[in-house]
Parts: C-alpha cells; structure tokens; sequence
C-alpha cells in the first residue's frame, strides 16, 4: 500500500501557471472525485482526534467547506462556514487579512461559537497563511479553543504552517509541494 503523501500526491492535479504565470496550481477537485482518495484524506485528517471531543469544525470557504463537512460528520461535530464578507445572513465577526492586492474580510456568525469550544480549523490548503490566520484570529477571538489547523496541503516554503503555529495552534497537513 502506498503511503498517503503518495497516494495523495497522485490524487492531486497539478495545473501550472494559473492563476498566473509561475504559479503551480494544486487542485484537490480531482482528489474529491476519487472516492478512496477523498475518503482516505478525511480519515487522515480526523485521525488524531477520533474518540476525543471536538465541538465544531470551522471550515472556510470554499473547499474547507467540503473537507470541513466531511470532518465534523467523522466526529460528530457542528460545522461552522467562516466566510467573505457579505455572505452570512446574520450578525458576523470579521476579520481583515491581506491578499497579494490589497485586503479582503472575512465572517462567522457571531453565535457560531460559543466561548471554550473545542474547534478544529479546516482548509484545502495552506500557502502563506494569511486566510487560515485571520480564521484562527476571529476564533480566538470569539473564544474558541482552537486544537487544531488542517489541510490536505502544505506549500511550506510560502511559511504559512509556521505562521499558524506562532498562534499557538498545532497544524497537520497530509501532501507537502515545493515551490508556489
């Protein structure tokens, strides 16, 4: 059997320069249409904490959302959709964080969370972290004990895990590329 970084790896498809020239693209969708793929993601991701109790998973938008609802039903947990500004109908939190031109924000919902909740983090993938930190800022703000961040990819050049982790919360990640 192969390792799961392998068999991940092979999941993944690899698109180069897109959205820009130099940039190599990795697109999980093909991992997502590969049913042992996609399932062997999410039993790595929740792995380390069947059994314990984990009280949502916060998924953000929008393939954390996919990988983010598969966890919490491995774990019998809420799912939580942190979002772009002005796509919660009801009262948000925000949080600013900065893109390559400029700044975006991102929402929950300001009853998502109550304070002490055990909540893991769930993105597709980790690049320089700006999104993942504002998601673990606006949770750590509302309270929430954040035990883990997931992704099924880790670009770790771009430094993005390490950033997370400065926040006090531990990262797991399945797949690792070089480069962008």
């Amino acid at each position: 059997m192969m390792s799961i970084e392998q068999d991940l790896r092979q999941a993944i498809r690899t698109i180069p320069d897109y959205p820009k020239p130099g940039i190599m693209f990795r697109d999980i969708s093909t991992l997502l249409g590969d049913p042992r793929a996609f399932r062997r993601a999410i039993d790595e991701l929740v792995q380390p904490w069947a059994g314990t109790k984990i009280d949502k998973v916060a998924g953000i938008e929008a393939r954390g959302f996919i990988l983010g609802g598969a966890v919490a039903h491995q774990l019998s947990a809420g799912f939580v959709p942190i979002r772009k500004k002005g796509k919660l109908p009801y009262k948000t939190m925000r949080m600013a964080y900065s893109l390559e031109y400029g700044v975006d924000e991102m929402e929950i919902h300001i009853d998502a969370i109550a304070k002490g909740e055990r909540i893991i983090l769930v993105d597709d993938l980790i690049a320089t972290g700006g999104t993942a930190e504002a998601a673990v800022k606006l949770l750590q703000n509302m309270g929430a004990d954040i035990v883990a961040a997931c992704f099924v990819i880790d670009l770790p050049e771009l430094g993005g895990a390490k950033k997370i982790e400065s926040l006090g919360v531990p990262v797991r990640t399945l797949v690792s590329f070089g480069g962008h």
